[in-house]
């Protein structure tokens, strides 16, 4: 294997069957296969659903990735994936499929924690990491701080959500609208066009003194808000509803980011997750680091949603720190902790 190994991530914690190829931390391949479609009607990811789709979607997305990076399988050095956190079932596919081809290929198998691979890919598109660095990921299941000293070996948690997560908030004040799942980028469109202080929603855990989220509240205080103005018949203008709560959500997650790095006097903040794409939640990020003397670091959208090359990213990592590899008898363990960054 030469210094920059060829790694195969593979990526199945959700509804997004990601395949990624990367050389050291050059991007060669990133497919994507998303079952989004199969359960917006559901208003939410339906767990059966994605596995059948990941089983559907596995050996065509692996073989577009090769395709896209004009290689072979005989070209890869070793392969990546996500052992957890997720949902049990669409974890046990990738895996099995990451063991199936680890083996027939005769190559080191890495099973990588999903959350630390979200940390990982953003060397993908501005290099290698600062040592340490606070990371925040903000998906649907995850609103979490990190304090990383170094991705491939140790990963510390500082805080995380007691009840729903930023993703998981945005979707369900979506469906109160009206909107579409996934709510998130919806909601982000709907936003431009309204007020961020047209309505005064809580900041939950604000100054607790932790480094925790919460947004179970903020997500209860928009439906009831909507149906006390519905109840007396009063139109409501879902921009303003939709800017005053995004508002509130960006508004925790960049103070409480920032609260951390002060606290651990680490000047370097990377944000990841799917609600990293958010558009204010990047604005408003750059606009409070600047502020306070830290180095903003977020991956382009496409990096932020699920994917195959954090995967391969995170494995890669590995690879090079000289980590033993995992053997064929890893599991899919759906609530892997993120301090256990390999297994």
């Amino acid at each position: 294997m030469t210094d920059e190994p060829l790694v195969l991530g593979i990526e199945t914690s959700c509804d997004e069957t990601g395949i990624g190829i990367v050389r050291g931390h050059t991007l060669l391949a990133n497919t994507i296969a998303s079952s989004m479609d199969e359960h917006a009607r559901y208003g939410g990811v339906v767990p059966e659903v994605a596995s059948r789709a990941h089983l559907e979607a596995m050996t065509p997305t692996v073989e577009a990735a090769l395709a896209e990076a004009g290689l072979k399988f005989s070209d890869i050095d070793a392969v990546a994936v996500t052992a957890g956190p997720g949902l049990a079932g669409a974890l046990l596919v990738g895996v099995a499929a990451a063991k199936s081809y680890a083996l027939g290929l005769g190559v080191p198998l890495y099973g990588v924690n999903h959350l630390a691979a979200h940390v990982a890919v953003d060397q993908l598109e501005h290099g290698p990491l600062p040592k340490p660095c606070i990371a925040m990921l903000v998906s649907g299941g995850h609103s979490s701080l990190l304090l990383v000293p170094d991705v491939a070996e140790d990963v510390i948690s500082l805080g995380s959500t007691v009840d729903d997560a930023a993703g998981e908030a945005f979707d369900k004040v979506a469906r109160v609208l009206g909107l579409p799942f996934p709510g998130g980028p919806h909601i982000d469109r709907a936003a431009r066009d309204g007020a961020r202080a047209a309505i005064a929603f809580p900041r939950g855990k604000i100054d607790d003194g932790t480094l925790d989220f919460s947004f179970s509240g903020l997500k209860t205080a928009v439906a009831r808000w909507v149906e006390a103005r519905e109840a007396s018949g009063e139109s409501i203008h879902v921009p303003d509803v939709a800017a005053s709560f995004q508002e509130a959500v960006v508004d925790v997650l960049t103070r409480k980011a920032l609260q951390a790095c002060r606290k651990y006097d680490v000047h370097d903040l990377l944000i990841g997750g799917g609600v990293a794409a958010n558009s204010r939640l990047r604005a408003l990020a750059q606009e409070r680091c600047d502020a306070a003397g830290v180095r903003l670091r977020v991956p382009r959208p496409g990096l932020c949603t699920d994917n195959g090359a954090m995967v391969a990213a995170l494995g890669s990592d590995l690879v090079a720190a000289g980590v033993t590899p995992s053997t064929l008898e890893i599991p899919a363990d759906s609530s892997l902790p993120v301090t256990t960054v390999h297994v």
